[in-house]
């Protein structure tokens, strides 16, 4: 393109590019870019022009080149596809008429700042240091798939998507997935009208998604499947209509979802399957409406108040070192009884490992004893017998004093019955004197003799009251032994 050609502003833009200037068209420093499609030929710049600039323009010896716009109409496509751009682009409060094709193209910087574009298409750029979006406002998709950047991503108070389409967009919104992000992705405030992708993207420092706005009901508001974080991702007071799915996310520090509020009704709101997370903070956050799966994930730090799971959860495999906020476990428990695929013996253990880890011994007693009553109603009805019977008796080995107290009620009813009532001895010239606490004692014992048991018979109805003596002490006995046994092999 010759430079005869160029109109007023763009011969403006021409002579700035080579010195590094910025060329500022805006009135006022307030003014929307969303109003572009109005303004008139004295701030509009064709996008072929910027093309030729990036690619071949113009030098001066020691004087650092670069694109600087404030407030310009762009007009036609901005086509840099393959392209290596040696100077920083930075076109802040623009308005685009049409879509950029940044395919595979090499900058040094991009910034797009406060503009206002129909799309972007930047799938494998590469930036050398950082990606600016912060406050654009993007309709269409912004397709960075398999994008590089040594530096940061900044979408802080981006909007994507239409928030007045009649029916959500087919492809994501914001696409990022295998993306190499060299520092953090930055974007607190961003608010989305469709899905988020982030699917086997690396971020080396942190992605912060304070005070978001994902919005995609029914479907997916954050898609970051195999998602990997150098430290942490924060997402406090985070606003998702959709589902937030972190299924293999390896996350070094922690997920920080405080005062978040996640809704899917329907379906799974909260997908932190198979991840390997430092810290997971539910700390203060509204009750998730849907589904929580939280299956094989591995914590060192879960911060979860009770309130805060829904009706249903899928916890199988869950592991995590410890359980906060420390409560007492009869307030952790009924989350359980809510477990998708019902009775899950591991997500039992696990809290009780918690308790054992926290040194609150009672409470891990409390969970077991949980576990064995759901396991009960799994059970035939045979089975269930026994169960409710080492339940009533000894609490299936936790409650050892229920079966003292049993022993005792018993002995000291039968030493009475049989006060009143002494049975006749065997042989009388042989048989020792009767005592009536150390025969019913005899009864009660199945291992220690007395001497008492075989040298009387009771008649009658105290004949009956000696064989439930009898059988009672046999089933007290087996289930402490039962208790005793299962005592041990815990420990």
């Amino acid at each position: 393109m010759e430079i005869t050609r160029l109109t007023p502003a763009e011969r403006r833009v021409w002579q700035a590019f080579p010195l590094g200037e910025g060329v500022d068209f805006r009135e006022t420093a307030d003014e929307d870019p969303a109003d572009g499609a109005t303004w008139g030929p004295e701030r509009t710049v064709r996008a072929a022009v910027l093309r030729v600039l990036l690619l071949n323009g113009p030098s001066r010896d020691g004087e650092i080149a670069g694109l600087k716009l404030w407030g310009a109409r762009i007009t036609g496509e901005l086509n840099l596809k393959y392209g290596r751009v040696e100077h920083p682009v930075r076109l802040r409060s623009c308005h685009f008429e049409e879509t950029p094709d940044l395919y595979g193209a090499t900058l040094r910087i991009l910034a797009l700042n406060d503009s206002v574009l129909p799309g972007l298409m930047a799938g494998h750029l590469h930036v050398d240091g950082v990606l600016r979006l912060t406050c654009c406002r993007i309709k269409g998709p912004v397709r960075l798939a398999g994008a590089q950047t040594s530096g940061a991503v900044f979408a802080n108070g981006a909007h994507f998507g239409d928030p007045a389409a009649a029916e959500p967009p087919e492809e994501p919104v914001l696409q990022l997935n295998h993306a190499d992000i060299g520092t953090d992705l930055w974007a607190p405030g961003l608010v989305t009208h469709g899905r988020i992708r982030l699917n086997g993207a690396t971020v080396g420092g942190q992605v912060t998604l304070d005070d978001a706005q994902l919005n995609a009901p029914g479907d997916h508001a954050l898609e970051a499947q195999t998602l990997s974080v150098g430290t942490d991702v924060h997402a406090m007071r985070l606003r998702a209509h959709g589902r937030v799915d972190l299924r293999g996310a390896r996350i070094g520090g922690q997920l920080n979802l405080a005062y978040a509020a996640l809704a899917n009704p329907g379906g799974v709101a909260l997908r932190v399957s198979s991840c390997v997370v430092g810290e997971m903070w539910l700390r203060e956050a509204k009750p998730v409406v849907g589904t929580v799966n939280l299956r094989r994930a591995q914590f060192d730090v879960l911060y979860v108040p009770p309130e805060v799971w829904p009706d249903e959860v899928k916890l199988d495999r869950l592991t995590y070192g410890s359980l906060l906020p420390h409560l007492p476990a009869e307030e952790r428990l009924p989350v359980l009884e809510r477990e998708r695929a019902g009775y899950v013996s591991y997500s039992y253990e696990q809290l009780a490992g918690a308790y054992r880890a926290a040194g609150d011994e009672a409470a891990a007693r409390t969970v077991l004893l949980a576990k064995l009553r759901r396991h009960r109603r799994t059970l035939p009805w045979y089975a269930k017998v026994w169960g409710h019977l080492q339940d009533a008796t000894v609490g299936y080995g936790f409650r050892p004093m229920r079966a003292a107290g049993w022993l005792l009620a018993l002995l000291l009813t039968g030493a009475l019955a049989f006060a009143l009532h002494p049975p006749r001895p065997l042989k009388s010239d042989e048989a020792p004197d009767f005592n009536p606490f150390f025969y019913t004692l005899d009864l009660l014992m199945p291992i220690i003799g007395f001497g008492q048991e075989g040298a009387f018979a009771p008649r009658g109805g105290y004949q009956w009251l000696s064989y439930l003596l009898v059988i009672t002490g046999w089933t007290l006995a087996t289930t402490i032994a039962t208790g005793i046994t299962r005592s041990l092999a815990r420990q």
